[in-house]
């Protein structure tokens, strides 16, 4: 590699945003790494991770289906509140409209367990999981996705405004890794390969082994709301 002048991407060190309350209420770790799931929108999983640009930290949620991997539903601000994931969870539920069953695991930070949060999921009868304290691996899919953004995409840009990471961060997920990027866990599909192959009636085997969004409130993709809020 060297004699080719090329070299590996390593991620960038980011600063945790996962903060918890005194006198928290906890949902019990109801997914218990159970992370092959047989149909969509039956577990969808969330984390919040922090961007670095010019003009501060641009945080980003995300909602991810463990059937497909796909990342259903986002939202981006200047500030990790409760109305960041909020938004993101709202996206995901008016995107994939479930019918009931569905069950939504996070870790334990004071976004997700704010009332504006568990009303949310207490409307759309959505059961909730979190995970053992200080336990990373039981949220290991959603850490996985960020681990990639930041590796293939982030980590290897200077954004000098939080519009520029924002365009960028659309770009990753909605151009990128829902429609393009392969999954060795989904027969090196991506993720609406993945849910098309299924819903034509094609068994997709879960593995070898076994817009823009930006500010919130959230808004459905398109070009336009890229560019909104600070």
């Amino acid at each position: 590699m060297r004699e080719a002048g090329l070299r590996s991407k390593i991620k960038r060190r980011y600063r945790p945003v996962t903060t918890v309350s005194k006198g928290s209420v906890f949902a019990p770790n109801r997914l218990d790494q159970c992370f092959d799931v047989e149909a969509p929108n039956r577990v969808w999983v969330s984390d919040i991770t922090a961007i670095a640009t010019d003009e501060g930290w641009l945080y980003l949620a995300g909602t991810l289906d463990l059937y497909s991997r796909r990342i259903v539903g986002w939202s981006m601000s200047a500030s990790p509140s409760a109305d960041l994931v909020v938004a993101a969870l709202q996206m995901a539920i008016d995107e994939r409209a479930p019918r009931g069953g569905l069950m939504h695991h996070s870790d334990r930070g004071t976004q997700y367990t704010s009332s504006k949060f568990r009303e949310l999921l207490d409307r759309n009868g959505i059961e909730c999981s979190m995970s053992r304290k200080g336990n990373c691996y039981d949220n290991a899919v959603k850490e996985s996705f960020f681990h990639s953004m930041k590796t293939e995409h982030c980590s290897h840009v200077r954004y000098r405004t939080r519009d520029e990471a924002r365009v960028s961060v659309f770009d990753y997920i909605e151009v990128f890794y829902n429609l393009e990027r392969l999954h060795s866990t989904l027969a090196y599909l991506s993720p609406a390969q993945y849910e098309r192959t299924s819903a034509c009636g094609v068994p997709a085997s879960p593995g070898l082994s076994g817009t823009p969004h930006a500010e919130v409130p959230n808004q459905p993709p398109s070009s336009s709301a890229v560019l909104g809020g600070a």
